[in-house]
């Protein structure tokens, strides 16, 4: 056989070869969660009538990307209930767009929706130190988190970067929307399946989440828009799920909190 010919020949072996790696790649890719778009809560529906700064709907793609499969799964179902009563029978891209409201009602009741929104509490309020800073606690972004947080839950939050900004600065690692909710979905997560403790909660990390109090009723009012496949049933002659009802979410969360009692 000629060079020119044994040339050839590896060409297209090779370029075989290649093909069939690229349909491999191509079958071996997986595939891509749904992911869909929350409705917007109270606060951002009047946030956006008044041109302020509300609820960024790249938000919900950040927390949902952010759900290990654990917090789609039954494990979850009694929780959820008083807000949510069909996350059973939901598909898992309406149980993501669930939890992506959730955070979005969270970070309403928590910072009204501003990804810059801190809070320094004083000895009374929290005596601890922040074991990061080394410093009172600060609570700090959507969520209202701290420092220390990086330690407990693996969060991404740089105090050696972020004391060197100034406080309300939107690079600081803690503020940056990513970092503060891919962390809240961390400490969900360990709340409610690593401890297995309920989501409403007395001894749960936000205090918003802790029936009884006012700041739970601030929550509470924010989850009245949730996404209408998790109503229950629809009111007497009504057809389209959009309207269906749900019984309120404080009065099924009374209920939920005396049976766990």
């Amino acid at each position: 056989m000629t060079g020119s010919r044994m040339a050839c020949l590896v060409f297209w072996v090779a370029l075989g070869v290649l093909a069939g790696c690229a349909r491999r790649a191509v079958f071996l890719t997986p595939p891509q969660p749904e992911i869909k778009a929350a409705p917007a809560t109270p606060i951002a529906e009047r946030k956006a009538d008044l041109g302020e700064q509300t609820w960024n709907p790249e938000w919900d793609r950040i927390v949902e990307e952010a759900l290990p499969p654990e917090m789609l799964s039954a494990k979850v179902a009694r929780d959820v209930r008083p807000f949510c009563p069909r996350f059973n029978a939901m598909s898992d891209g309406d149980r993501r767009a669930y939890w992506a409201y959730f955070f979005q009602a969270l970070a309403g009741a928590e910072a009204g929706l501003v990804p810059t929104a801190d809070v320094r509490h004083t000895a009374l309020e929290a005596p601890e130190k922040d074991t990061v800073t080394k410093r009172l606690v600060r609570s700090e972004g959507l969520l209202q988190l701290t420092f220390m947080d990086a330690q407990r839950y693996g969060c991404d939050f740089d105090w050696d970067k972020d004391k060197q900004l100034p406080e309300k600065d939107p690079a600081r690692t803690i503020l940056q929307p990513r970092n503060n909710l891919t962390c809240g979905v961390k400490i969900l997560v360990n709340q409610l399946i690593a401890q297995r403790k309920p989501l409403l909660s007395q001894s749960g990390y936000w205090a918003t989440l802790r029936p009884g109090g006012p700041s739970y009723r601030v929550f509470a009012k924010q989850m009245k828009n949730v996404p209408a496949v998790c109503r229950l049933t629809p009111s007497l002659g009504e057809t389209n799920p959009a309207t269906a009802r749900v019984e309120p979410a404080h009065e099924a969360a009374q209920k939920l909190a005396t049976n766990l009692k």
